[in-house]
């Protein structure tokens, strides 16, 4: 999901007229006191939690990879306490050699890493097309193979109509790119200035359509907080990551690790880089969780007592099952009890093995967090994975999935980018114009997506439980769910996907409800004082 970050999140920035600008820090700040829907972060600690003493917890971040140099981060990251960094040795005999900060499933021995991999679509067409292609149901004998082939023609749909979404999406990045840049180089020569402002932008004198446009966009933005470089820088990234090779059908990327990929029993393969090229998403959703609340410097994170273990099985692309099966038991394993998954595909052919994973996660006492996913589809009918429903039918008990929330006016609250699911999406958090970590150089940036509003979630769940660690994986669900907040409940709202279709935000999830770290302490409070 690295690349619903960028796309799905400047997308949404490009197709509004953004004239407000969001406000600072806002998935952390309180409805009641700054008339924003943020998880009341700052209220809880002072007002709940001042002075209680908390547990120190892992939060597994299984995503891109994370800059455990940050300056943000470095003070929270965890250390095997087990390992000797740097030796060659497995100390701990965990199977892992050097993993003093994680782990990474895309990598091999001699430390080097898949950065971009191609879309599970993709590899799927690749497989079914060496079969069928070419042939009609008349030439197959079998009802195993006509069963198949009928599944080919399905997934040969879906790849021609990406193939045909992604070259006329590359085509209106581009051509945005070019009229924004021409805006910009124009101001720049007329005006001798090498950093082109706002004001700039609102004042020049636009007469051809293409910079009519490129101002609009540009002057936009430029409204909501955000810098014509930075836009630029934007639009670069995106269009970066459209140069074709997620539909690559002779992509082999995945030869670098040097595993049996079709051996979903092999677990020890990989190497120690845990940050690995890419680091973006991992590091923005690590700062979410947990940026450190007592250095005071950047942002802060939402729990103030947790250690980000990274495992990096999220590329440029779509993530592999077999990576992520393992990404979950490693993390288990070394000490996790809470996984934030900030990704998602549309095909899963090793579905089983992460089942197995989950229900592994399950018995250990292990919390899921996964993002609903940014195609505003409907999950209940489009299956978004890994999912809930297991391939036996039934539901674990430690998994949540999560929709996206604006801090926008009511009616706009559900981001429009957002998956959505009464059956299937359990709650809500905030998830457009997260301010939070990058890598390299200790930067911050925003990103969208319901890739930041896992880990909100996430981070209200440590809290939970490093402040009350007796809670069990369904007991925290139960809280972030009955104690999530209702108030826009029977709203109508503009349904993700559309311009202007309204629909009742109790529609978009199963309990209407978006999470409160307030409010989920006070029920966690009942709750344990109860049970004692």
């Amino acid at each position: 999901m690295k690349k619903i970050t960028i796309l799905a999140g400047l997308f949404f920035a490009l197709s509004i007229s953004a004239q407000t600008k969001r406000p600072d820090n806002w998935f952390n700040l309180d409805a009641t006191n700054d008339h924003v829907n943020g998880v009341s972060t700052e209220r809880t600690y002072e007002e709940l939690l001042k002075g209680k003493k908390s547990t120190t917890i892992i939060v597994g971040v299984l995503d891109s990879g994370v800059d455990y140099m940050h300056e943000d981060l470095k003070d929270i990251m965890w250390t095997n306490p087990g390992e000797i960094a740097g030796n060659g040795i497995d100390d701990d005999k965990n199977g892992y050699i050097d993993d003093i900060h994680g782990w990474n499933f895309m990598g091999n021995k001699d430390d080097t890493n898949v950065a971009k991999d191609n879309l599970e679509l993709t590899r799927v067409y690749k497989d079914l097309k060496a079969k069928y292609n070419g042939k009609t149901e008349a030439d197959l004998k079998t009802k195993a193979e006509k069963k198949e082939f009928k599944y080919w023609q399905v997934v040969k749909a879906d790849f021609d109509k990406e193939q045909a979404q992604a070259e006329a999406q590359a085509n209106q990045y581009k051509f945005i790119r070019d009229a924004v840049a021409g805006v910009v180089d124009k101001i720049k020569k007329e005006k001798g200035v090498d950093k082109v402002t706002l004001e700039d932008l609102k004042k020049f004198d636009a007469k051809e359509q293409k910079d009519k446009q490129g101002k609009m966009i540009a002057v936009a933005q430029g409204a909501s907080g955000m810098e014509v470089e930075d836009l630029l820088e934007q639009l670069d990234e995106a269009l970066a990551s459209m140069d074709g090779s997620r539909l690559d059908v002779n992509a082999d990327t995945r030869s670098i690790v040097g595993d049996n990929y079709n051996d979903y029993s092999e677990r020890y393969y990989g190497n120690a880089d845990c940050k690995g090229p890419g680091a973006f998403h991992g590091t923005h959703v690590a700062g979410i969780i947990a940026a450190s609340r007592k250095n005071g410097i950047g942002i802060d994170g939402i729990a103030d007592n947790v250690r980000i273990m990274s495992v990096r099985c999220v590329p440029d692309g779509d993530e592999r099952d077999k990576d992520v099966a393992n990404a979950i038991r490693y993390a288990v394993d070394n000490g996790a009890v809470i996984l934030n998954m900030s990704f998602g595909k549309k095909y899963s052919p090793g579905k089983k093995a992460v089942d197995e994973a989950v229900k592994y996660a399950e018995s250990k006492g292990v919390l899921l967090i996964h993002a609903a996913g940014n195609a505003a589809e409907d999950i209940d009918e489009i299956t978004h994975y890994p999912c809930k429903k297991l391939e036996n039918g039934k539901t674990p008990s430690n998994f949540m999935d999560i929709g996206a929330l604006s801090w926008k006016p009511a009616d706009e609250i559900a981001a429009p980018f957002s998956n959505y699911g009464k059956k299937t999406v359990d709650l809500f958090a905030p998830g457009v114009d997260i301010h939070s970590t990058v890598p390299d150089l200790n930067k911050y940036k925003d990103a969208s997506g319901t890739s930041m509003a896992a880990p909100v979630v996430a981070g209200v769940a440590a809290v939970l439980k490093s402040y009350y660690p007796e809670l069990t994986p369904k007991q925290i669900i139960k809280i972030l769910t009955k104690s999530s907040v209702k108030v826009y409940k029977d709203n109508k709202v503009i349904k993700p996907g559309t311009k202007d279709e309204m629909i009742e935000f109790k529609e978009l999830s199963k309990t209407g409800g978006i999470v409160n770290l307030y409010e989920a302490v006070k029920m966690a409070q009942t709750m344990v004082k109860v049970k004692g």
